[in-house]
């Protein structure tokens, strides 16, 4: 049997070598992209037009009308268009301006500059300028592929390209390049970023739509090649799976654990003889220290973070009481002779706190899966708004064709020609053609709009029966659309005025709590009954928990 031949190319993303039976690919624009990891596919897959345009390491020594600018001329890092030196669309950084052809491409690049100032697209944006300054001259070219180390355009040999800052939902200063906890108050960190949705490529038959695989191929039923189809895919929320997870197995274990100790406690006639109640603690003990321990770990970490950046929050009292009652319980039940005689029972045991350690992990995780379900279901909402926008237009040309095109590469300036029943790619004005446009979406008006010549049209609104020709005005992120998700995302991490106030309440409430229980010990401990250092002890840790 005669094997396929595998060819070697390169990953648009980050430039390695990898081959045609990867199984990290993409189809866009016709062509099929292959990549070294899942990593550069999904980068690839979020902003294609940064990526195609850019040079591949085989053409960077071609002469400089191919890879590298020639001598006074500039490049957009972020779409490669050529740009003048007294371009308005500019961004400084690191010491060096970058021009830009639209004020969309600017705000691409102002979101992610390191997306598009890696090795490869300073070679695109042509070369650097002299000594960092603002002049408008061009210095030397970008390095030769040859002295060019494999690590300078993959650091760190995962093709990370790009970097995303995180904040915290309620303390949006808080930045920081890689996620984690709020310092503040313990909350995962978002990116600060418009969610986009998330797609991937299914391949399905026109006659047997239910054949649906992820790879190319033909028809089992009726052997037809099977075709391309974008899909939105569900994008995981780690921590909302994983807090998930942690609640779902400590719910059944705390709920025997109250049961069990309430009946102990209320109604111990009810237990069958042979359950004493020193088995009736270790059986608590086993339930609730996984809860304890492993469901309620994350509170642990971000409450010893917080006394360490001392910015007492709610986690610092949780980690605070549910550790003390726990230990204080493994205490009681190995060593009850170290309590009091007045705190022992008939049978030598004492009173411990488990199903307290483990009902208060459990609900907290509960109300951690429930925000995080909400921070999720709002970013649904955004990317439900931006699949409302179309993802392409048809773009006429100064010869008078029509092309289509990805919204991403629509200019303003461009003509570009609605048909009846489309989509308004973007907010512009209707030079030629009149139709009636529903504008419901964003007006809530449910009876269309006329348009004739002259009049405004908003992007992602619907055409009506007759053909437009519209000039784009506002592209990208200036569309009226893109905005109004801008501050759907940005009400989203906004702090209401009460939140204010319980930070306040909780930097000053921990702290009282542990001063009343280090009262409550000195007191027991110097005017208390004998044992005193047994009555201080139980006393003081009565307080925290």
């Amino acid at each position: 049997m005669k094997k396929e031949k595998i060819n070697t190319i390169r990953d648009p993303v980050c430039g390695m070598e990898v081959s045609t039976d990867s199984q990290w690919k993409y189809r866009w624009e016709g062509q099929t992209w292959y990549f070294c990891s899942e990593t550069c596919e999904q980068k690839f897959r979020q902003h294609p037009e940064a990526y195609v345009h850019q040079p591949s390491l085989e053409d960077a020594d071609e002469s400089a009308a191919g890879t590298v600018a020639e001598e006074g001329e500039l490049h957009d890092p972020v779409c490669g268009m050529k740009v003048s030196p007294d371009s308005p669309y500019r961004e400084t950084w690191q010491g060096q301006t970058w021009y830009f052809c639209s004020e969309d491409c600017q705000h691409k690049f102002h979101r992610d500059p390191e997306l598009y100032t890696g090795a490869l697209a300073r070679r695109l944006h042509g070369a650097e300028q002299a000594s960092g300054k603002d002049t408008g001259q061009v210095a030397s070219a970008a390095p030769e592929p040859e002295s060019l180390p494999e690590n300078e355009y993959c650091p760190t040999g995962t093709c990370d390209i790009g970097v995303t800052f995180y904040t915290c939902p309620m303390h949006p200063e808080i930045r920081q390049d890689h996620p984690g906890t709020c310092p503040k108050c313990g909350m995962a960190l978002e990116p600060v970023m418009e969610p986009v949705p998330t797609v991937r490529t299914e391949w399905t038959c026109p006659m047997h739509p239910e054949i649906r695989q992820d790879h190319p191929g033909t028809c089992p039923k009726c052997g037809m090649a099977l075709e391309p189809v974008t899909v939105t895919a569900e994008e995981r929320n780690e921590e909302l799976e994983d807090m998930s997870r942690r609640f779902v197995i400590s719910l059944p274990l705390a709920t025997a654990v109250f049961l069990l100790a309430m009946v102990a406690d209320l109604a111990p006639h009810w237990l069958p003889e042979w359950l004493t109640m020193r088995t009736v603690q270790w059986v608590e003990f086993l339930l609730a220290t996984p809860v304890v321990l492993w469901s309620g770990w994350p509170f642990f970490v971000r409450a010893v973070d917080s006394v360490r950046t001392w910015n007492l929050n709610m986690f610092t009292l949780i980690g605070l009481g549910v550790a003390v009652a726990w230990a204080y319980s493994v205490v009681a039940l190995l060593f009850p002779e170290l309590f009091p005689p007045s705190m022992q029972r008939e049978d030598g045991t004492v009173a411990v706190y488990f199903e307290a350690a483990a009902v208060i992990t459990t609900l907290v995780l509960l109300g951690q899966v429930l925000e995080l379900r909400a921070r999720s279901n709002t970013n649904a909402a955004i990317k439900a708004l931006l699949g409302l926008a179309p993802n392409t237009a048809r773009r006429i040309k100064a010869d008078g064709s029509e092309e289509d095109i990805p919204l991403q590469q629509v200019k303003p300036g461009d003509r570009l020609r609605v048909r009846p029943g489309e989509k308004i790619p973007t907010d512009g004005v209707v030079i030629e053609g009149e139709s009636h446009v529903d504008e419901s979406m964003i007006t809530g008006e449910p009876v269309p709009v006329p348009k004739k010549p002259g009049d405004t049209v908003i992007g992602a609104t619907v055409n009506g029966t007759g053909s437009l020709v519209i000039e784009a005005r506002r592209v990208g992120a200036d569309t009226l659309l893109s905005q109004i998700v801008r501050m759907v995302s940005e009400a989203q991490r906004s702090r209401a005025p009460i939140q204010k106030l319980a930070d306040v309440v909780s930097a000053w409430f921990v702290p009282i709590v542990v001063l009343v229980a280090i009262v409550a010990f000195v007191a027991w401990y110097f005017f208390g009954p004998e044992p005193r250092l047994a009555h201080a002890v139980v006393n003081a840790v009565a307080v925290l928990i």
